[in-house]
């Protein structure tokens, strides 16, 4: 994000305002303190495709009915070791914090336990559900199926969603490993972004009607929605010679974690509405380390393993070496301190939605360069 181009807004005015909005749209006083709180971590982490850009999005589903403010979730099944919800079309953001929560219960008492929901909503970043086990000295695992937007190996229609998955790990000195990334080549948010920002899209991230490059994000964008053809690549990109097939296989198995495990609809069978997200599914799990090997033991093996990683020789011309994860803590760190940055696409949606609650806009902060 270019930052001649943002609006700085502290994080907790952010998440006031998030929260006053989601109240007006129906959701209780809890649900939408959640919501906002999952949605700022987007921003606050320099995740902007999964953060308060799409405040429009969700006011709509909630709006329209696609995101019911007053859903019932129900326990389908379950073991001492699993879970089986049905979110009855609730928000994504609480259903999900909520089943996690269960999850790592479970885990605290029997060692490992995974959950699988069907009929939820578009859940923001996965690595939020995936965190809330490092306190506990849990791996956490979360992962979403979306609408279809990616384009198999070989095709040029969308047969499976861009279906994020997260993987956290804790260390003791050393910041925990926090793995998230979908399993196409981007999320379909950064295709928003690059489209809020009037930005060409790079070769290689999505391919149009005919399956060849394609660089106009709304186009791309347009095309998904209304199932013309096109879409985003695998992980890896076109064809074999860059392992696309491998991003391609990864989506599919988080389907089947998600979505067939609950029963609920798979690959192309889960779209968007305009203006809004279609109805997905979830899948979490946690594991509790000590079911294993000394806790203690694991993060100073981690400290030791993020090290090596970090301290590794550079290529030439590059210098520094990332562990996943790493990027995101510094920046939410940074922004906490300075504010969080918003593209003015993003802002001028906020004060269209402040407009329309008569809620107040949250106020810009200078910006400290």
């Amino acid at each position: 994000m270019s930052m001649d181009k943002t609006i700085l807004i502290r994080r907790e005015t952010l998440e006031k305002f998030c929260t006053e909005a989601f109240e007006k749209a129906g959701l209780s006083p809890d649900d939408a303190g959640l919501s906002a709180k999952i949605l700022v971590a987007a921003d606050a982490r320099g995740t902007h495709s999964h953060g308060t850009g799409r405040m429009m999005r969700y006011i709509k589903g909630l709006e329209g009915r696609m995101m019911l403010p007053d859903a019932k979730p129900e326990t389908l099944h379950e073991s001492p070791v699993s879970l089986t919800v049905d979110a009855h079309g609730a928000m994504g953001f609480p259903v999900s914090y909520r089943t996690m929560t269960k999850v790592i219960e479970k885990a605290e008492a029997v060692g490992m336990a995974c959950a699988s929901v069907r009929n939820s909503n578009h859940f923001g970043i996965a690595g939020f559900y995936a965190m809330m086990a490092l306190e506990h000295d849990m791996i956490g695992v979360a992962m979403t199926n979306t609408a279809a937007l990616g384009v198999p190996t070989f095709g040029r229609d969308v047969m499976f969603g861009t279906n994020p998955l997260a993987f956290c790990a804790p260390g003791d000195r050393e910041r925990a490993f926090v793995l998230d990334m979908a399993t196409t080549t981007v999320p379909r948010g950064k295709l928003e972004v690059y489209d809020r920002t009037g930005r060409a899209l790079p070769s290689g991230w999505a391919v149009d009607a005919s399956g060849h490059p394609a660089t106009d994000a709304g186009k791309v964008l347009r095309d998904m929605l209304e199932r013309r053809g096109g879409g985003i690549l695998p992980l890896g990109g076109f064809g074999e010679l860059c392992s696309g097939y491998k991003g391609y296989g990864l989506a599919v198995m988080v389907d089947i974690l998600c979505a067939m495990l609950s029963g609920a609809p798979t690959g192309p069978d889960v779209f968007d509405p305009p203006g809004t997200s279609g109805r997905v599914s979830h899948f979490f799990a946690a594991i509790k380390i000590a079911a294993f090997t000394d806790p203690r033991e694991f993060r100073r093996h981690m400290d030791e393993l993020l090290a090596k990683l970090k301290n590794a020789p550079r290529a030439a011309g590059c210098d520094r070496i990332y562990v996943p994860g790493e990027k995101e803590f510094e920046k939410e760190e940074y922004n906490n301190r300075h504010g969080i940055p918003l593209d003015r696409k993003s802002y001028e949606n906020l004060k269209l939605i402040a407009e329309k609650y008569r809620i107040g806009v949250p106020p810009q902060i200078p910006d400290p360069r």
